[in-house]
């Protein structure tokens, strides 16, 4: 299992936020009181493409949320441990293509 990505606020243009840390900049501007269901945290979001991987591939929140093995989450926390390691599914099924692993060498 991967460790979780680091969430460091930066402004930099360098910077590539995916996976998990990109989604807590929508959770950051969305009113999701907690305890909360799959459906309302989809819909208090938007259902936005969130980017798993540093190459800028996305997946919408609402596949994401379906491979979880929960409906309801008792705080943002508890959310994102579970959906750490389908975003890291998501990135690992990415770079196993040979374009995916081009691109993640290539700076592009």
């Amino acid at each position: 299992m991967a460790a979780r990505p680091p969430q460091q606020d930066t402004s930099s243009p360098d910077s590539v936020e995916f996976g998990i840390a990109a989604l807590v900049g929508y959770l950051d501007r969305a009113d999701i009181e907690y305890p909360a269901t799959r459906d309302e945290v989809v819909r208090a979001l938007g259902d936005p493409d969130v980017p798993y991987d540093g190459s800028g591939n996305t997946v919408a929140l609402s596949e994401a949320m379906d491979a979880l093995p929960k409906r309801t989450f008792d705080s943002e926390s508890e959310l994102l441990d579970l959906l750490h390691p389908v975003f890291e599914e998501y990135r690992v099924s990415s770079s196993g293509s040979i374009i995916g692993r081009l691109r993640s060498i290539l700076p592009f």
